[in-house]
């Protein structure tokens, strides 16, 4: 195994500041999760299938906002064994599972976002509009392959949000945009922007409404995430279209009532 993968093995000494932090504001970002020798390694294979994967064609300037956000392309490790190793990492799985609280947890899916030089917002939204899942034990890893400053739209979050129920039947657009940066600032949600350090990343819930700005760099702002669950998490009803695409697409052969459970939802961390 190389010095990467052994890394991505290992612990991390998570705080409990940092543990309360997530708990009272919905989001923590830690420094120094991940070294370079670690980025350099599986980055050229993450951005590879990227590429290989991508179905969005169309010129920036012919998206809608959405399109014009990111490129997004999902479950990357079903397609390359480097990318599993990845998104396997026990090492970022803890700190998962210590963060929500759980014994262990799940792999929900994996997500590629990349915001292209001249990529537009994305737009305030929370991810948990996208997934019938019954409890808030779920969380994101926001993982920039390459530091992130300002002018390349690092993730912001509005920091306690995740106790707002406003706008939570909101998919990401121009409306989910306009209506919740207004009732965020009204409510004084702060608007936690801040660059990300090589190696720095983030976790956060799935009801923690986050945004970002565009790309204004010449160059791609590369991220890679995984979306972890509680493994003994059950399956909600689909409330929306998008829930019952997520049912079928991430959880094939399970059903609302079902535990989390698919063949493409191992267990990457247990105590």
């Amino acid at each position: 195994m190389t010095l990467a993968g052994t890394e991505l093995e290992t612990g991390y000494s998570l705080g409990r500041d940092a543990i309360a932090h997530f708990a009272e504001h919905g989001f923590v970002k830690l420094k120094n999760v991940l070294t370079a020798a670690t980025i350099a390694e599986y980055e050229p294979e993450i951005t590879g299938k990227v590429i290989e994967l991508n179905t969005q064609h169309l010129p920036l300037e012919e998206r809608d906002t959405y399109g014009k956000a990111f490129l997004q392309v999902m479950n990357l490790w079903q397609d390359s064994e480097r990318v599993l190793e990845f998104v396997s990492s026990p090492r970022l799985a803890r700190i998962a599972a210590q963060l929500l609280g759980v014994r262990s947890v799940r792999l929900y899916h994996d997500q590629a976002l990349y915001k292209e030089s001249g990529g537009g917002v994305t737009p305030w939204h929370a991810d948990q509009y996208y997934w019938p899942l019954t409890t808030d034990r779920c969380v994101t890893v926001w993982i920039p392959l390459q530091e992130t400053p300002m002018e390349m739209g690092p993730l912001a979050f509005a920091a306690g949000s995740h106790t707002f129920e406003h706008g939570r039947d909101l998919p990401i657009s121009d409306e989910s945009e306009r209506v919740l940066q207004e009732a965020l600032a009204e409510q004084a949600f702060p608007d936690v922007a801040t660059p990300y350090e090589l190696g720095e990343v983030s976790y956060h819930l799935g009801w923690t409404f986050h945004h970002a700005t565009e790309n204004r760099t010449d160059i791609p702002r590369r991220v890679m995430t995984i979306i972890y669950v509680d493994a003994e998490m059950e399956i909600a009803p689909p409330a929306n279209a998008f829930q019952q695409s997520d049912l079928e697409t991430w959880m094939p052969g399970n059903a609302p009532g079902d535990r989390v459970s698919s063949p493409l939802n191992p267990v990457l961390y247990s105590t």
